[in-house]
């Protein structure tokens, strides 16, 4: 299996390792963050378990190959179907638009996390 993650890119808490993501077509990746281009390469690095916290941005370069938004639509699906935990989330796209309508759909998540606690 390749490799996703640089040894830079991982800290260590105990036997877990803690993983944040940052999307973003342009922008510097801030230091001690994983760099992804694409929400595909996102949505892989969700499904391994390890992510704690992802910043997102919206306007990706090529809107066909997907968005920012694209990711908290994968997770809100994750989380309503199949109880997944999502991690921190947080957006920093320079559109304004898009960035309200992801800090709903991050609302919501976190709504639906919530619910899914409070059942167990």
């Amino acid at each position: 299996m390749k490799e996703l993650l640089a040894p830079a890119a991982r800290s260590s808490c105990g036997r877990c390792e803690v993983v944040k993501v940052f999307l973003d077509d342009c922008r510097p990746t801030p230091a001690g963050w994983v760099p992804a281009r694409w929400p595909e390469e996102v949505i892989r690095l969700l499904e391994q378990g390890n992510v704690t916290e992802l910043s997102l941005d919206h306007d990706l370069g090529d809107d066909a190959h997907g968005t920012g938004y694209d990711v908290l639509l994968w997770l809100e699906e994750a989380v309503a179907v199949r109880g997944f935990r999502p991690p921190r989330l947080s957006v920093h796209s320079a559109n304004p638009a898009a960035g309200q309508r992801m800090q709903q759909a991050i609302r919501a998540i976190e709504r639906l996390a919530l619910e899914a606690d409070h059942d167990r």
